[in-house]
């Protein structure tokens, strides 16, 4: 192989790693992201479950008013 073959060779390996990498933070950013969003679905999926219990009570006791 020439000079200028292992040359070109060593630029694009250096390019391919430079895009790895840039993919892997990519995708450490994306994990990130979808673990806030887990947590804030959990989140606002308790407050759901809180609201509902009160409309329940609450309708429970118009219920019992109108009985």
């Amino acid at each position: 192989m020439s000079l200028e073959l292992l040359s070109k060779l060593e630029t694009k390996i250096q390019a391919a790693l430079e895009t790895i990498e840039l993919l892997r933070m990519e995708l450490e950013d994306e994990k990130q992201k979808g673990i806030s969003l887990a947590d804030r679905n959990q989140q606002l999926s308790q407050d759901l479950n809180a609201w509902t219990e009160k409309v329940t009570g609450l309708v429970g006791l118009l219920n019992e008013e109108v009985s």
